[in-house]
């Protein structure tokens, strides 16, 4: 069954880090939460590798674009097909890494992307980061300009801030996420228009959506923001309400990212059919 029209819309991003490996993780997520729309990042396999039975037999479609031990993305839809709009970022056509997907979902279209770690830097990998981020904010400037609803969502590999987005930035100082020409693009993308959910609905507290495996991080909650879901104009008046699934980071072998999500509220028509009434002259006798 579909989602009710007068529902909460959930779209959530999640960095599963091998999705073989962690499937059991994915599906107890899945059917404790029932995101609408599941944005994955990392599935590190092959197109042939993805498990479409298991998926679907959650009660999802999904479009899935998978690289063979790294990277790959995939877009899930509770109980609907989503339909692909772009495979692939415009501009990087010699990109051999997958690293996004599109798709329209429930109503909204859904960009699905794996921003490049960046790391080591000074280097190739850091330039590389540095050449896709500038071909997707071009991208985003376009999706935001078409006045659809869209959402960004997905592992961005950049930490906004040194004050909310990270427990201590001291070690992390030569880390790319942190990189002055990497949050000038972040910003770069918010002066667009976009609507980062997570900071508008939590504007004051330290919030993190990664903590990786060294030194205890998890535990002292020494984490990261790094997965975001940006909201367009269209958007972001119906934001509800964000957060993070941290249960699923405390998971037995979990995933160094939690799940991240968003609730969209309902279009409201009624409002504007009932003020278009209102306006309307009374008919004549």
């Amino acid at each position: 069954m579909a989602a009710r029209k007068d529902a909460p819309l959930r779209i959530a991003t999640f960095n599963v880090n091998g999705i073989r490996s962690r499937l059991p993780h994915l599906l107890r997520w899945l059917e404790q939460e029932r995101p609408d729309i599941a944005c994955l990042q990392e599935l590190k396999a092959v197109d042939e590798g993805f498990p479409i039975a298991d998926i679907h037999e959650a009660g999802y479609g999904a479009l899935w674009h998978g690289q063979r031990s790294w990277n790959g993305v995939a877009i899930l839809a509770r109980d609907s097909e989503p339909i692909e709009s772009r495979r692939g970022l415009p501009g990087m056509k010699d990109d051999e890494q997958s690293r996004y997907l599109e798709a329209a979902a429930h109503g909204v279209i859904v960009g699905c992307l794996y921003l490049p770690n960046g790391n080591p830097r000074p280097g190739p990998k850091f330039d590389y980061k540095l050449r896709w981020f500038d071909q997707f904010l071009k991208h985003a400037q376009a999706l935001f300009d078409s006045k659809h609803p869209v959402v960004l969502a997905g592992d961005y590999n950049v930490v906004p801030t040194d004050t909310l987005d990270i427990y201590d930035p001291k070690s992390w100082r030569k880390d790319a996420l942190l990189q002055p020409e990497s949050r000038e693009r972040w910003e770069a993308l918010l002066a667009q228009g976009w609507t980062d959910a997570l900071r508008t609905i939590h504007p004051d507290e330290k919030i993190f959506t990664f903590w990786d495996y060294f030194r205890n991080h998890w535990p002292r909650n020494a984490g990261l923001r790094i997965d975001h879901l940006l909201l367009s104009s269209e958007l972001a008046p119906r934001l509800k309400d964000a957060g993070v699934d941290t249960w699923v980071r405390d998971l037995q072998s979990a995933s160094d990212h939690a799940p991240t999500w968003v609730e969209i509220g309902a279009k409201k028509k009624a409002a504007k059919k009932a003020a278009r009434k209102k306006s309307s002259p009374p008919p004549r006798g």
